[in-house]
């Protein structure tokens, strides 16, 4: 499988979480479910499009459906700050943001460029395996790696929805607003 994204470039993460999925999950009114698609690519643009109109969208009227998005690859690392969520190979775009110090930072770097190494072979279990040796070089657990847990695999993703806000905008909104509704819930339904 060919890597998607360009490494020169950092790629958009498509949500990031301030807080770790398993308290998400917990939300009254949000429904999780593991999705699938063929083509990464063509996923992750159909994804962008969609979260542009909803956050548009709860810019105008407060309410977005989409609570969060988590690739298999996605990885979390805790520093100073909280928790921040970037996928296999864009480490070396994060660690200029990343408050910890310069050994901690080192340590994670030698993990993550094996981890891109081996990009076409890797796996969930193979980079679960690889935030247990991180943690474990470390000495505390920093790196947080929750698609394992959640059963997923290479072309697939987790989504969060708020069917409150979905109903709420679906009620509200008329005129262009309910067209660029539309289409995002459209993109939505092609992979929910």
């Amino acid at each position: 499988m060919k890597r998607v994204k360009n490494l020169s470039e950092p790629s958009q993460t498509l949500i990031t979480f301030p807080v770790l999925l398993t308290q998400v999950r917990d939300m009254a009114g949000t429904v999780s479910k593991i999705i699938q698609f063929r083509d990464e690519e063509e996923f992750l643009a159909d994804m962008d499009e969609a979260l542009e109109a909803f956050s548009y969208l709860a810019s105008k009227y407060g309410h977005n459906p989409v609570e969060g998005i988590l690739l298999w690859d996605y990885v979390g690392i805790q520093d100073e700050d909280g928790i921040k969520i970037f996928r296999i190979g864009e480490f070396p775009y994060v660690e200029g943001v990343l408050k910890l110090d310069l050994e901690t930072i080192r340590t994670l770097e030698r993990y993550f460029d094996e981890m891109e190494s081996r990009w076409d072979e890797l796996s969930v279990e193979e980079i679960n395996y690889f935030v247990e040796m991180m943690n474990e070089a470390l000495g505390r657990e920093l790196v947080y790696y929750e698609a394992y847990s959640l059963g997923l695999d290479r072309n697939t993703a987790y989504i969060i929805l708020n069917i409150a806000n979905i109903h709420y905008l679906e009620g509200v909104l008329d005129g262009s607003d309910r067209e660029v509704f539309e289409r995002a819930v459209e993109i939505l339904l092609q992979y929910v």
